[in-house]
């Protein structure tokens, strides 16, 4: 019986070491415009004090909770006002793996992908008048010592400024697509990885106004994410969010919408592995 009891203990000990070895820390980027930042509520955002899942703070250098509203104010990006996905991303994916989730923000609302669409709210272009790409491989830089380990992978939330410089004849589709590439190709350089993972959340629609545009970035969004390797189009349709009252406004998501498209990236981001 004794011998019963110290075979029982010793095998309960061997899980739980097991257990901890297989348990890792795993690091994601949100990054694009508005929706990335986030303009839902925090109210009805994933609520939750683990500490399994954080959020890196550029300002402090430091990791705190992760919980709404995310990211931080300066002159590049903005604060979540108020919820975001990162909560529901975080949580879901933290649920699937049992891994410790990580995340660093940087949304910058109204920033353009291409530099032919920058207004006076910047753009990820290098060439541009006031271009967030390299505070934003600063703070994931910073973010990957502070974590020791490089990035698993980006969520990329961007592509309304695009659209509407298509529209407005600003831009043309095909200056947008290079754009695009030109900055994964960037970031994956920057970051030293070159197969670092792309999510792409298809962009949706500015209701009441011309859709062309949008339609025509969102070709090119599939089209990148079928040419070019490790880059996924997040199994998301945000186009169908109006009609299924799932906007605050005429261009931004709910919270509802939020919670629903961290899930599903967190789905599929195990689903590709």
């Amino acid at each position: 019986m004794k011998r019963c009891v110290i075979r029982l203990f010793l095998l309960t000990l061997c899980l739980c070491n097991l257990e901890n070895i297989s348990a890792q820390k795993s690091f994601w980027m949100l990054a694009g415009q508005s929706n990335a930042a986030g303009t839902g509520d925090r109210r009805t955002s994933l609520k939750y004090a683990d500490p399994a899942c954080q959020e890196y703070s550029w300002h402090g250098d430091s990791l705190k909770v992760l919980q709404d509203p995310v990211g931080e104010t300066d002159e590049y990006f903005g604060k979540a006002n108020t919820g975001s996905i990162a909560p529901s991303f975080a949580y879901h994916l933290h649920k699937l793996t049992g891994d410790s989730i990580v995340m660093v923000v940087a949304g910058r609302g109204g920033s353009s992908c291409g530099v032919n669409g920058e207004t006076i709210y910047g753009t990820w272009a290098l060439e541009g008048k006031l271009s967030v790409y390299k505070p934003c491989i600063d703070k994931a830089t910073r973010a990957q010592k502070k974590v020791k380990r490089s990035l698993d992978g980006i969520i990329w939330m961007q592509g309304e400024r695009d659209s509407n410089s298509i529209n407005d004849g600003k831009q043309t589709p095909e200056e947008y697509e290079k754009a695009l590439k030109n900055l994964i190709n960037r970031f994956r350089i920057d970051l030293k990885n070159a197969n670092l993972p792309i999510y792409i959340v298809l962009t949706g629609q500015y209701v009441n106004f011309p859709k062309a545009g949008y339609m025509e970035v969102r070709r090119i969004q599939r089209k990148v994410a079928k040419e070019v390797p490790h880059v996924h189009l997040v199994a998301v349709d945000p186009w169908f969010f109006p009609e299924r009252e799932m906007m605050t406004d005429d261009i931004h998501y709910s919270q509802e919408a939020y919670n629903y498209i961290g899930k599903i990236i967190a789905q599929q981001i195990v689903e590709t592995k």
